[in-house]
């Protein structure tokens, strides 16, 4: 199931990148001049501090819930 939004992210996001022949400095320096002119950030260049936790268990926390479970 295509999800029409992604969709339309997708076709804007190839649009805007055709229009540098998908020269990703050219692309990346667009975006930075809109974002002059918005006044804002329109990209962060760090991850959200929620984003740095892990998602996958560390080899060390899996030792311990195989001793614990022992």
């Amino acid at each position: 199931m295509k999800d029409p939004i992604v969709e339309e992210v997708r076709q804007f996001r190839n649009e805007h990148s055709r229009q540098f022949d998908y020269d990703l400095d050219a692309i990346c320096e667009d975006y930075k001049a809109h974002q002059v002119q918005a006044g804002c950030r329109l990209v962060r260049l760090k991850p959200k501090a929620t984003a740095k936790k892990a998602i996958h268990p560390t080899a060390s926390s899996l030792r311990s819930s195989v001793a614990s479970d022992g």
